[in-house]
C-alpha cells in the first residue's frame, strides 16, 4: 500500500462514518497580535482546531478528518535517525462533542484492523497504554474495558504518566488523557508486562502508530483549572511513520515518500555513496523547503525566513560532503513535486519559483561554505569565521559535535560583545555591520531565555546545580547543567511556570562591567571552571544588581526587557516549553525548550 493510498484510505473511512473532510491548512500559522499559545508554524494536527476544541462551533460540523502539513525542528540534530523529519503529515480526526471513548477507540481499532476498509494490521502485534491518573485526572479505566471488549488482552494493555499519556495544546487550551497504539514491527515478541513493553519501546521493537486524545480539561498558565462544556477526542497518526509499518521498513526514508529522492541523490552524488545519513537529511530537508515556499515562506535571517534558510543551508552542506555539484539539489525538487501531486497539487504549480529561491539560496551559500570549511579545518576559531568569512555559529558548533569537540559560547560571546555595537533601544536588537545570521532577535530572546531556565533551575532543583554548557539557536535553546536525577514532571512544570512568571512581570535586564573578585561577591552564576579576565561583564534581570532576579558572568547580548520574549506583543502570550529533558553523561543532564 503506497501512502498516498493510506492517506486517501483514512480520508474515505472517516467520510464514510460522517466526518467532513478538511484541507489540510496552511503551515504558516496566522500572525495574529494576542493569540495564545502562537506558533511561526503548525507543529501538530490539531493546532489550526484549537478554538473549536474550546467549543467555538465548527462551519463545518461537529465531526472533522484532514490530512495535516506539519513542521517541527526542535529535533533538527535527530534528522536522519529512523523517524525524525522536520516536514510530516499528520492524519487525524476530531470529535467536537459527537462521541468520546467508546467510539473513538472503536474507530482508531477498526480502521488499524480492517483488510477491507483500513489498514490491515495484526490486532495480535498491537500493544495500548493510557493515563495513570494522578492529582490532575483519575486513572482512565473506562479506556482499558472498551479495549478489553475489543479482544485486547490485558497483559497487552499498560497504564503510564502522564509525560506519556497526557496530551495538551500547550499551557494554555483544551488538554486531556489519552491511549496510544504500538505495533510490534519486530513480529513475534510476545511482550507479557509493562516493563517488557517499555525495553521493547527503548529498542525500537515497537512503535507508535495511533493517538486518541479525550479533551476533556483546560489549562491555564500551566495548570489544569477544570473541564470543557463539551467532550472532544482529538486523534492522531504521523503518515510518515504508519507507512513504514505498512511497508515493512525499518525507517522512514525507505518508504515511498523519501526513496524516489534518496535514489535521485544517489544518482547526483559523486563520492561518499556511503553516508546514508547525509541523504536523508538531504531529502527531508528540501522536501521541507518545497512546502515551505509553497507556502509562501522566503529564505531570510528571521523568524520563518530563518528556519527555511537554516534548513536549506543544511542541505547545501550535506550536498557538499556528497559532492553533489552546484545547482543540482533543484533537481530534487520535480521528484518531491510527483510524489505530492494528487494531494499537493500546489508545490507543481509553485515549482518554478521554488527552483529559483533554492537556487539562488544554493549559490549564495556555496562560496561562503567553501571558504569557511577550509578554514575550519585548519582551526579557525568560531568568531573569525563568523566575523570574517559569515560562517554562521550553529554551523561551527555542528561541525565541531561531528569531531568529538565543543565550542566555548561564552568565549564568543564576549568577543561578539566587544566587536558589536549593539542598539539596545531598538526593539529589534540589530547587531551592528550586517552581521546577518545572529542579527535575529530570536537568537537574542532564547539566549535571555537560558538565564531565566538557568536560575529556575536552582530554585526548583537547589543551587547544587551547575551549568555545563549551551547551545542556542534562532529555534529553541539547549541547556546543560549538573544533576544526579532525572527531572520529574512536576519539576519541569515549575521551572516552565517559573520563567514564565518572570516573562510575563516584564523585567528589565541590564549589564555591569565589574572586576572579577567584585563580579563573584555579587552572587552572579558563573560557571567555575571556566577562566575569566580581571573584569567581567555581568547580566542582570530585575530594577537593579542588588535585588536582581537573576545575575550570571554573560558577553551578552540580551534583550532589554524579558517582555520581549513573548510570542506577540503582549507578555501575557509568553510560553516557555520544555520539550525534551534527558541525560547525556553520568549526572549531567540536557534539556531542550522553545519559545511559542
Amino acid at each position: 500500500m503506497t501512502a498516498n493510498e493510506i492517506r486517501a484510505r483514512f480520508l474515505k473511512f472517516f467520510k464514510e462514518r460522517g466526518h467532513a473532510i478538511l484541507p489540510s491548512a496552511s503551515l504558516v500559522t496566522p500572525d495574529e497580535k494576542g493569540v495564545t499559545n502562537a506558533t511561526l508554524f503548525n507543529s501538530a494536527g490539531m493546532q489550526p482546531l484549537v478554538p473549536y476544541l474550546m467549543g467555538e462551533p465548527h462551519p463545518a460540523g461537529d465531526k472533522l478528518a484532514s490530512a495535516q502539513k506539519c513542521l517541527r525542528t526542535t529535533d533538527i540534530d535527530d534528522v536522519g535517525d529512523a523517524t525524525h523529519a522536520t516536514f510530516f503529515e499528520m492524519l487525524g480526526n476530531w470529535s467536537l462533542g459527537a462521541y468520546f471513548k467508546d467510539e473513538a477507540i472503536k474507530l482508531s481499532y477498526e480502521f488499524l484492523t480492517s483488510k477491507e476498509e483500513g489498514l490491515g494490521l495484526d490486532v495480535n502485534r498491537l500493544y495500548i497504554t493510557m493515563f495513570e491518573g494522578d492529582e490532575t485526572a483519575p486513572r482512565d479505566e473506562e479506556s482499558k474495558q472498551i479495549w478489553l471488549s475489543l479482544g485486547i488482552p490485558e497483559e497487552r494493555i499498560y497504564f503510564m504518566s502522564a509525560k506519556s499519556n497526557w496530551w495538551s495544546a500547550g499551557d494554555n487550551g483544551p488538554c486531556g488523557p489519552d491511549t496510544e497504539m504500538f505495533y510490534d514491527i519486530v513480529g513475534g515478541l510476545n511482550l507479557k508486562n509493562k516493563e517488557e513493553f517499555i525495553k521493547a519501546d527503548d529498542e525500537q521493537k515497537v512503535v507508535e502508530i495511533w493517538n486518541d486524545v479525550f479533551m476533556e480539561y483546560e489549562k491555564k498558565e500551566g495548570r489544569v483549572i477544570g473541564k470543557l462544556k463539551q467532550h472532544n477526542v482529538d486523534t492522531g497518526a504521523g503518515l510518515e511513520r504508519i507507512t513504514a509499518v505498512i511497508q515493512s521498513k525499518s525507517n522512514i526514508f525507505e518508504t515511498d515518500l523519501f526513496a524516489p529522492v534518496i535514489v535521485e541523490i544517489e544518482k547526483l552524488a559523486t563520492k561518499n555513496q556511503a553516508d546514508f545519513k547525509a541523504k536523508r537529511i538531504i531529502s527531508d530537508h528540501l522536501r521541507a523547503s518545497v512546502f515551505l515556499i509553497a507556502d509562501g515562506v522566503l529564505p531570510s535571517n528571521t523568524d520563518r525566513g530563518y528556519i527555511l534558510r537554516r534548513l536549506l543551508r543544511r542541505a547545501v552542506r550535506y550536498a557538499d560532503i556528497l559532492g553533489i555539484p552546484e545547482g543540482n539539489l533543484v533537481n530534487l525538487t520535480k521528484v518531491i513535486a510527483d510524489i505530492y501531486n494528487d494531494s499537493y497539487p500546489e508545490i507543481k504549480n509553485s515549482l518554478n519559483k521554488i527552483k529559483e529561491e533554492i537556487k539562488q539560496e544554493e549559490a549564495k551559500f556555496r562560496q561562503t561554505l567553501v571558504k569557511g570549511l577550509r578554514e575550519f579545518e585548519k582551526g579557525t576559531d568560531p568568531f573569525i569565521l563568523f566575523t570574517t568569512y559569515g560562517f554562521p555559529l550553529e554551523l561551527t558548533q555542528e561541525l565541531a559535535m561531528e569531531k568529538g569537540e565543543q565550542i566555548d559560547l561564552r568565549k564568543f560571546n564576549a568577543r561578539m560583545a566587544e566587536h558589536q555595537v549593539l542598539s539596545r533601544a531598538g526593539a529589534e536588537q540589530k547587531f551592528a555591520g550586517g552581521l546577518a545570521d545572529n542579527a535575529d532577535p530570536q537568537v537574542i530572546k532564547y539566549h535571555t531565555a537560558t538565564h531565566l531556565l538557568n536560575q529556575a533551575l536552582s530554585e526548583v532543583l537547589g543551587n547544587g546545580i551547575e551549568q555545563k554548557g549551551s547551545n542556542i539557536t534562532a529555534e529553541r535553546l539547549r541547556f546543560d547543567f549538573s544533576h544526579p536525577n532525572k527531572m520529574t514532571d512536576e519539576e519541569k512544570r515549575k521551572v516552565e511556570a517559573i520563567v514564565n512568571k518572570q516573562i510575563q512581570a516584564d523585567l528589565s535586564v541590564g549589564q555591569v562591567i565589574l572586576p572579577k573578585a567584585e563580579a563573584e561577591a555579587t552572587g552572579a552564576r558563573h560557571m567555575f571552571n571556566e577562566k575569566y579576565g580581571d573584569e567581567v561583564s555581568v547580566y542582570y534581570i530585575g530594577n537593579d544588581l542588588a535585588t536582581a532576579w537573576s545575575k550570571e558572568f554573560c558577553g551578552g547580548p540580551h534583550v532589554t526587557r524579558t517582555g520581549e520574549l513573548a510570542s506577540t506583543n503582549s507578555a501575557q502570550a509568553a510560553k516557555f516549553k520544555i520539550v525534551k529533558e534527558e541525560s547525556i553523561a553520568a549526572g549531567i543532564r540536557r534539556i531542550k525548550a522553545v519559545l511559542e
